[in-house]
């Protein structure tokens, strides 16, 4: 079992870039490196739980947010939807749960859930409250399940699921959970996980704001 991490490496100007303005480049590159942070964590536990193997697949270089002992491999060059479909290729034949990096308050308890749901459905499926999806799990690991349905649209979810369906898969649905693409999730997720390192970094931000 493989539980896969789709990331990218937070460079200000480069990453979360619908979060500015309010935010400044540095301080959405440091809310995206908060948010690895504390999603690896979560995945290490969950993979420690489960029995599954970590593996980062990254658009970058790695930094401080890396787990020790958690492997990396590059991106391939191309469209996400590309980038997706090889990151399961990585893991082909056997199960596989990719997320992503946006929804640090995901619990250890949910990703082994879903670890598990695998074990009877042909494939997970966590819609996430913009249109989109946040995590998908395969039985058997092949990245043509996901090639060619268009990302980062309010219907990038439905044609996910419907693609899911159209293969005449069995789908386990999770728990739906707000990702961070905008300043408006970062507070609510932070309160959704007030321990984390993301809560700490949009609190940081909140103290520089109040004495100014």
């Amino acid at each position: 079992m493989r539980l896969l991490v789709i990331a990218k490496e937070p460079v200000p100007g480069k990453v979360k870039t619908r979060l500015t303005p309010p935010y400044s480049p540095a301080e959405a590159a440091a809310l995206a490196a908060a948010a690895l942070a504390d999603t690896l964590d979560t995945v290490v536990e969950a993979c420690r739980r489960h029995g599954a193997r970590p593996l980062v697949v990254l658009e970058g270089r790695p930094g401080a947010w890396l787990p020790p002992d958690v492997p990396v491999i590059d991106q391939v060059d191309g469209p996400f939807d590309e980038r997706l479909a090889a990151a399961f290729d990585t893991a082909s034949g056997e199960p596989a749960l990719l997320i992503g990096m946006d929804t640090p308050q995901v619990s250890a308890g949910v990703l082994v859930a879903a670890c598990q749901a695998l074990e009877q459905a042909d494939a997970v499926f966590g819609r996430a409250l913009d249109g989109g999806w946040w995590a998908l799990g395969l039985r058997r690991a092949d990245g043509c399940v996901v090639r060619g349905i268009p990302t980062s649209t309010a219907r990038t979810g439905a044609l996910q699921h419907a693609r899911l369906r159209a293969a005449n898969l069995t789908v386990a649905e999770l728990p739906a959970l707000r990702d961070v693409d905008t300043a408006a999730d970062v507070e609510p997720v932070a309160r959704l996980a007030p321990a984390g390192r993301f809560a700490a970094a949009a609190r940081a931000r909140e103290r520089v704001g109040a004495s100014r």
